[in-house]
């Protein structure tokens, strides 16, 4: 039998791994395995361009006419449900296999969804493409919106949902939102952004439940009030798609387990993706990250590993942006709290800034807001590992 590799995900940080591996020469057979019945697709749009009917489906598809050169066999609308390690197989709903002699985890991750919300109508959660249908449609024909979650995804859809006529709130349980990411006072100056645009910003509240009967009327608060809402986006983090390979022999720990080439601790498995709980010596623990260029970069160092290649990987620094009421926020390095940072260019007020996080003395993370050129000189010289963690 001919070589095989077996690609379980078939969005970008699949599509990716499957490049990378003809990238470096290697002429077995790629099947690649997706649950979605779309061809890979781009992520980021459907929050954005996408939600407000700017972009269509053949604008944010990922495959160009040169991958049909690269020989993938496509097994798409088809769920993986297992992982044979001794029978070398990934193991599938509609009762197929595949079997290869090494296999990419590229499962990507799930939108959690608010306890009790289920068979509701006017209830959203927002990861794939066919979720960002469905929000469409009922943004169209809504006039107001509650989104719960003030991270990027739920500060997006509300961006998006203000541009397009509707009236907003924004829920989030912290007291600040984005300081995990940004830090408290960096994460307040971008949630100004959503004042500055007539979204009412409420903080430090949870959700109790949501009122209706078959669609959503009101959001109801932990301090008792209720907001109401003809459309409710959930918007509270994701979980890796990893239950099915509980079974496998493959290590789990918030996400597949992976040294910092993507390997795991079974032979001839590698993981790349939102699945991945990648080891990060700069962070001295495994790392998930949820960043489209993790998912575009990272393949290629798992690719690499599967086919055999040794020592350590690239380290670059992490790097995520954000669109949000024609703001563009972008972030690279990486954050500790007890950083210190100072803005060296523009003006929070303004909204147009560069900051600069530091640590003894170093710069270990950048943040830009409407400032694209000077952010990418300074990211240039970022250097491409923090301080090793102590």
């Amino acid at each position: 039998m001919s070589p095989a590799v077996a690609v379980v995900g078939a969005s970008l940080a699949g599509l990716s791994t499957a490049r990378a591996l003809r990238n470096r020469s290697y002429d077995g057979r790629i099947v690649v395995v997706g649950d979605e019945v779309h061809a890979p697709y781009d992520r980021p749009p459907l929050s954005k361009e996408f939600l407000a009917g700017a972009a269509s489906r053949d604008d944010i598809t990922l495959t160009t006419p040169d991958d049909a050169d690269l020989g993938i066999e496509w097994r798409l609308g088809t769920r993986a449900v297992g992982l044979d390690r001794s029978g070398r197989a990934v193991l599938l709903a509609d009762g197929g296999e595949v079997r290869a002699d090494g296999v990419v985890l590229a499962t990507g991750a799930r939108a959690r969804r608010l306890p009790g919300s289920g068979g509701l109508g006017g209830v959203h959660v927002l990861r794939s493409l066919d979720d960002a249908i469905a929000l469409r449609q009922d943004l169209a024909v809504a006039g107001r919106l509650v989104v719960i979650g003030a991270g990027f995804i739920g500060a997006e859809v509300a961006a998006t949902a203000r541009g397009l006529g509707l009236d907003v709130t924004v829920v989030e349980a912290q007291p600040i939102p984005l300081a995990g990411p940004l830090g408290a006072d960096m994460g307040a100056v971008c949630a100004g952004l959503h004042a500055d645009h007539g979204t009412r910003l409420l903080v430090g509240t949870g959700v109790a439940g949501l009122v209706g009967t078959d669609s959503v009327e009101a959001v109801e608060l932990t301090d008792g009030t209720r907001l109401a809402a003809d459309v409710v986006v959930v918007g509270i983090g994701a979980v890796p798609n990893t239950e099915w390979l509980a079974d496998s022999g493959v290590t789990l720990g918030g996400g597949v387990l992976t040294d910092a080439r993507g390997a795991t601790d079974v032979p001839g498995v590698v993981a790349v993706g939102d699945c991945a709980a990648t080891w990060s010596e700069s962070a001295g623990r495994h790392v998930r990250a949820e960043h489209w260029t993790n998912a575009l970069e990272q393949p290629a160092t798992a690719a690499a590993t599967l086919l055999g290649a040794r020592g350590p990987g690239p380290a670059p620094a992490p790097y995520f942006w954000s669109d949000q009421y024609g703001a563009r926020i972008q972030f690279a390095g990486s954050r500790r709290d007890g950083d210190v940072v100072r803005v060296v260019e523009g003006s929070c007020a303004d909204r147009s800034f560069l900051a600069l996080y530091e640590r003894d003395g170093l710069p270990v993370a950048i943040l830009g807001m409407n400032q694209p050129r000077l952010f990418t000189r300074w990211r240039r010289q970022l250097r491409s590992a923090v301080p090793a963690a102590s």
